[in-house]
């Protein structure tokens, strides 16, 4: 059965990387190290700077690149060995996803190196102070190649410890060899001398690539990890149980001891089902409260890594997103939308919705969008089609274009994860701690107002947080142009919300039949209403009922969200009896 959901509140993410948030260097350069270009600290997302966030209506800070992993900054000084040959480091910051010890906090966040780890427990708390939950990543597929914890627990096995590298596949092995083979990636420069990097026999790389050969455009700075299955042949070895899931049950367990509230799991479907079945309820055998979320690109795989899996929550990147980021950008037709619900119809409650992470493309960069104002509809589309979590990311409240060419990472329409760098937007925001609208232009300060207007209703209107969906669409296309309008209800006990939302660069005027269907399974009594915009402040009385459509005016790649209360008629005197 699927995992029960023991969240009170819809939760309200904010993706937040600490190397980049509170850096305030605003004279960054391409491919500058940590000296030319700065570093933000764990230690300055403090009380203050907390509230502001939380004052968005968030309920989860996702804390990303917090695990140390391999980087270009050599640390050998503060006791960090080996020093990451940079060959194979992307960036000179070097890839979050590239893990080089499970068991410690990346240096680079930290104010005192050696109390890095006390340096994160204070944040833990000061995140549980303000109100707010922590998330942290788990990056079970893959890990840097020069793998090695110096901080592991007195008696743990480093990964990759006593593996037999004579075998392509062991079930015994923590990772897959290309045996008799040596590591030479196509278009990557290994050095020479004693500087190069030598691997020897190779190991295969993260995204699957089995041969001593990945090419510039694979992860070649991360090695696979051997979960029991031979991808040669396609059999599973699970019993008896592989020591790869001993080792990364421990590595879970570890950071929850640590006080946090969640793991946003890396390419989990990457890793088999199997192993999340037997590790999830052990982790959740003594921290019942730590979310399981799944970063999934396959939905067939949806309700297996939901029923058996275990996860909470999972990425509907291939589903929702998608479909939004065509409406906006390839004339997708809105009423795509509808398949979109109906794709996990009954399992909506565990999607994660978004539409920035560090992976994709910023909203307002050109390669998508082109511009934040257009926003609104997805956002609350997102935000409110169901009682899973919405997801934002740093800066994107504040409309980030990303167009910066900040080093490994080029202008590609994201904010990088390799380099050393500071977020335009999100500089200014923070304004060395003031986290003020100083530095802002009007535009950017009424986006992150319109951010936290939906945000905050995620969890203020109970017909968003726990209500139930009804798709509104199949009664409209005479009214209304379903390639460019989209419109439902949210209901729960006596609210009930009508949502309408308009994705194209004209206003409409629309009326919409709500049928007696939806009356009936929902509960909505029929009658005269008090109608209130929840976006716009905007009020009205109107009829609900069967027979009577509702009037609404939406603006250009706009947005309307009624709440429909029962309209409360004074009672009649009652005559004094005689």
């Amino acid at each position: 059965m699927a995992p029960t959901n023991q969240q009170t509140t819809k939760p309200v993410i904010y993706q937040l990387f600490p190397r980049l948030f509170t850096n305030t260097c605003d004279s960054c350069v391409p491919f500058g190290t940590i000296e030319q270009n700065g570093v933000g600290k764990m230690n300055d997302i403090n009380e203050f700077v907390l509230s502001k966030i939380k004052d968005l209506g968030v309920t989860h800070v996702w804390y990303t690149g917090v695990i140390e992993h391999a980087t270009a900054t050599n640390y050998s000084a503060c006791g960090i060995t080996p020093p990451d040959n940079p060959c194979i480091v992307k960036g000179n910051a070097g890839s979050p996803y590239a893990i080089k010890d499970y068991y410690d906090v990346d240096p680079d966040i930290a104010v005192d190196v050696p109390g890095r780890i006390a340096e994160f427990e204070a944040l833990v708390k000061r995140t549980h102070d303000a109100g707010m939950k922590v998330i942290i990543d788990f990056v079970p597929n893959h890990v840097a190649r020069q793998y090695h914890s110096d901080a592991k627990p007195a008696g743990i096995e480093d990964l990759g410890e006593g593996d037999d590298t004579s075998f392509h596949f062991s079930p015994r092995n923590n990772f897959y060899y290309i045996p008799r083979q040596q590591f030479a990636p196509h278009d990557v420069y290994l050095g020479e001398g004693d500087n190069a990097y030598r691997e020897f026999p190779a190991k295969a790389t993260g995204n699957d690539c089995f041969t001593a050969f990945p090419g510039r455009n694979d992860w070649y700075e991360t090695a696979k990890l051997n979960y029991g299955v031979d991808y040669g042949n396609g059999s599973r070895h699970f019993s008896p149980t592989p020591s790869t899931w001993f080792k990364m049950l421990h590595i879970l367990r570890y950071w929850c001891s640590k006080g946090i509230d969640g793991f946003r799991c890396d390419m989990a479907h990457m890793v088999p089902v199997e192993f999340w079945k037997w590790a999830v309820p052990m982790v959740k055998e003594k921290y019942p409260h730590v979310v399981f979320i799944a970063e999934i690109y396959d939905v067939s795989l949806y309700r297996d890594y939901i029923y058996n899996g275990h996860f909470d929550y999972l990425y509907d990147k291939v589903n929702l997103y998608d479909t939004l980021r065509g409406i906006q950008c390839n004339n997708v037709s809105a009423a795509c939308l509808t398949s979109c619900w109906q794709t996990v119809d009954g399992i909506a409650g565990h999607m994660l919705n978004f539409l920035e992470n560090h992976d994709e493309q910023r909203f307002a960069s050109w390669q998508y969008a082109g511009d934040a104002s257009l926003v609104l509809p997805s956002l609350v589309v997102s935000a409110t089609i169901s009682t899973g979590p919405m997801m934002i990311y740093q800066g994107q409240e504040l409309g980030e274009r990303a167009i910066d060419s900040e080093g490994f990472s080029g202008r590609d329409g994201r904010t990088t994860i390799f380099d050393y760098w500071s977020i335009p937007t999100v500089r200014r925001w923070y304004n060395h701690g003031l986290c003020n609208d100083e530095h802002l232009s009007r535009f950017e300060t009424d986006l992150r107002h319109t951010y936290q207007r939906v945000l905050l209703l995620c969890n203020n209107e109970q017909a968003i947080a726990r209500g139930s969906f009804f798709d509104l669409m199949y009664v409209n296309y005479g009214n209304l142009n379903p390639h460019r309008q989209f419109t439902y209800l949210r209901s729960h006990k006596n609210e009930t919300l009508l949502i309408a939302v308009n994705f194209d660069n004209v206003p409409c005027s629309i009326d919409i039949n709500i049928p007696i269907h939806a009356f009936e399974c929902l509960g909505i009594k029929q009658g005269e209403v008090n109608a209130v915009d929840l976006l716009s402040g905007q009020s009205t009385t109107a009829t609900l009922q069967a027979d009577t459509p509702f009037h609404t005016d939406i603006a250009p790649h706009g947005a309307v969200i009624w709440k429909l209360t029962p309209l409360r008629r004074p009672r009649a005197k009652s005559k004094s009896a005689k």
